[in-house]
């Protein structure tokens, strides 16, 4: 395969997260919950191997006229904020007089996170939340909180993008990245468990997943106390 087939290929590989966010969309207009966060979920794969893949065979020096930062940064905006905005005005996950306005500051906030030049680190952490909803959503499903505790959830997360305490990318942070990847695995395969079940989970998984939540937030604020000193 030549250079610019495969560099080309790549970017074709990025591109398909928005047929995949459009299949999400329309199992989320039905309110196919388990089939909606299947096809998140291909997304979300797609989201980690596509990077790689394009900085392996330097796709940007190949076809320097498309930007792969650019396709995947509109990408992850359907993926990781439209459709959890919009799949939370569609249930009773939240009171329904906070549904929109909800789903609105997410939609914003998403916006302040991906356009921000500074939204990483030369290390690999995300400086402010990063806006990855979709991973909140599937919480809110898992966890069934009270309407008004994920209304709590949603609104603190929202103020914490524009706070700059770290998160750690799970695959580009060098500090603990066996041990995170590792956690990054198992979250992947109580997911996928979660989303084969009824919502909200059994008891086992709602722990295990809030048990690698605190593992994420814990390296990041590690970080982020380390940096202030």
């Amino acid at each position: 395969m030549s250079g610019r087939l495969r560099a080309a290929s790549i970017h074709i590989l990025t591109a398909v997260g928005a047929v995949l966010a459009l299949l999400a969309l329309q199992a989320a207009h039905h309110a196919d919950w388990q089939m909606m966060f299947v096809w998140l979920g291909i997304a979300l794969i797609v989201d980690a191997v596509d990077g790689p893949l394009a900085r392996l065979f330097d796709v940007k020096a190949v076809l320097p006229r498309f930007s792969g930062e650019r396709l995947d940064l509109i990408i992850d905006y359907l993926t990781y904020v439209a459709i959890p905005a919009f799949v939370l005005t569609e249930t009773n996950l939240l009171p329904e007089a906070f549904q929109l306005p909800a789903a609105i500051a997410i939609l914003l906030s998403g916006l302040f996170h991906v356009s921000d030049v500074n939204s990483k680190t030369e290390e690999g952490f995300f400086v402010g939340f990063p806006a990855v909803w979709n991973i909140v959503l599937l919480y809110l499903f898992v966890l069934g909180l009270p309407p008004m505790v994920a209304l709590a959830v949603v609104g603190g997360l929202v103020l914490l993008t524009f706070v700059p305490i770290l998160y750690v990318h799970p695959f580009r942070v060098v500090r603990l990245r066996i041990l995170t990847g590792l956690v990054t695995l198992a979250w992947m395969v109580v997911s996928a468990i979660a989303v084969a079940n009824p919502f909200p989970s059994a008891r086992w998984v709602q722990i295990t997943l809030l048990a690698v939540a605190a593992y994420f937030a814990a390296v990041g604020l590690s970080r982020s106390l380390r940096r202030a000193w």
